[in-house]
């Protein structure tokens, strides 16, 4: 089977798109592809355990190439492949109803470990803190 690789990114290099781990999140199926004139809209089906990481003009990985998630609903969202990423990835051999591995933006689930573990701590704000800052 084809794959889809692309050299590591190193520290001293601009990152132009998002962080692509290879830890594939879950899996999505293709539910309708659409074939226009100058790209091709995908339309993805994921597990609701992800809905939480998708997100309108956010970051998903589909068999390890970056996309821009371009309409995000409660159980799919869409992605617009160009001719390039079509001819250049194995996207372009995809059919409905095709599985894909689907990595999630790796940044918000590091916020969402950041906002779970200072809930439940309680605010460092108080009125102590406030007079000592001088309010």
């Amino acid at each position: 089977d084809k794959v889809n690789l692309e050299r590591a990114t190193s520290l001293s290099s601009p990152l132009g798109g998002h962080i692509v781990t290879g830890d594939v999140d879950g899996v999505g199926r293709i539910s309708r592809i659409d074939k226009r004139v100058g790209e091709t809209v995908m339309q993805i089906e994921f597990l609701p355990h992800l809905a939480r990481y998708i997100v309108n003009q956010g970051r998903v990985s589909l068999d390890g190439v970056s996309l821009t998630v371009a309409d995000c609903r409660a159980s799919n969202f869409t992605v617009h492949l160009i001719p390039f990423t079509l001819n250049n990835t194995t996207l372009g051999q995809k059919k409905g109803g095709n599985l894909l591995n689907l990595e999630v933006d790796i940044i918000s689930k590091y916020i969402e470990k950041m906002i779970q573990s200072q809930s439940g701590s309680g605010s460092r704000i108080d009125r102590g803190f406030l007079k000592a800052m001088g309010y």
